[in-house]
């Protein structure tokens, strides 16, 4: 994912087992912000800031909003059989944006060892977070320190492996819990709301730790300390968690929802406390994203 920011943003569908393009919603938008001298000005100046997506989010809010739900479902070929309601009945685009499914739409990867993805999405994994040197573009390194905002936890999980999941405006918007365990309450790190489309991310890695994000320390039996961490993004209205801190969840339980935008969660394990499945690092090693849906395999815990 090193090369120019004009080029497709393409992936491995796990279940097509196929190279696709990402159909990228706002990209000629996209495209001239992060891509050119007077877009980077308007970035700067407007579309990183709060209030920007704040007021995009309230206009998803509106009951005029929801005229453009059908439009948005026949231009993306979403399955309609899947949600919990009909199609036409979604007031605000909003309301349609973080949809609940039915029961078992998203089956959980069985085995009490065995980890699954926590969102639907575009997912890379890094077996070793501090020896990957770039994974969107050249010479760029994630901060474990800048990115959790805290030293200490850093330290927990140096040397630790990274799964980053990445949501478009397409996907099913709820989280959701990667393994069972006892989660803490959710952490606030404020912060800008750049995209985290690969378009931006090529340009500029930092975003991942600039943005504003949340951050929750999970106690598992197989695992140790996992951390579940969900990055707000331009055109995100909020990050909203619906778990209770301190009770156990199950793995696959909802963890929360984004309201609308593109989004990202990023799931954290401590150094050698888990073995990534052979596909997700065959691509990630080719920085190819694999697209695969929540309660899918991600890998199983070492030892």
């Amino acid at each position: 994912m090193s090369a120019p920011s004009s080029e497709p943003i393409r992936y491995f569908h796990r279940a097509k087992q196929v190279i696709e393009t990402e159909a990228v919603y706002g990209e000629k938008w996209l495209r001239w912000t992060y891509g050119t001298a007077p877009g980077r000005a308007a970035l700067e100046l407007l579309v990183k800031r709060a209030w920007l997506s704040r007021y995009y989010g309230w206009q998803m809010t509106r009951r005029s909003s929801g005229r453009h739900v059908i439009p948005f479902i026949v231009d993306y070929n979403l399955d309609v059989d899947e949600f919990a309601k009909s199609a036409f009945a979604f007031n605000t685009f909003n309301e349609f944006f973080y949809r609940a499914l039915k029961p078992g739409a998203r089956p959980i990867a069985p085995g009490e060892r065995v980890a699954v993805l926590p969102a639907d999405g575009r997912h890379l994994v890094l077996p070793d977070v501090e020896a990957a040197e770039s994974f969107y573009a050249k010479g760029q390194k994630f901060s474990l320190a800048s990115f959790l905002g805290d030293a200490a936890l850093a330290e927990e999980f140096a040397g630790g492996a990274m799964l980053i999941s990445r949501l478009c405006p397409v996907d099913y918007h709820r989280f959701h819990f990667p393994v069972a365990g006892t989660p803490a309450e959710a952490k606030l790190l404020n912060g800008w709301l750049y995209s985290v489309s690969p378009i931006a991310l090529r340009r500029n890695l930092n975003y991942l730790w600039e943005n504003k994000r949340m951050v929750t320390r999970v106690d598992t039996p197989q695992f140790g300390r996992v951390a579940v961490c969900e990055i707000g993004a331009t055109m995100v209205g909020s990050i909203m968690q619906n778990y209770v801190p301190g009770r156990a969840v199950e793995k696959g339980a909802e963890k929360g929802l984004f309201k609308f935008g593109g989004s990202c969660v990023i799931t954290l394990f401590q150094k050698n406390r888990i073995r990534f499945d052979a596909d997700l690092l065959t691509h990630s090693a080719n920085q190819l994203e694999v697209y695969a849906r929540m309660g899918e395999r991600l890998g199983e815990a070492i030892g």
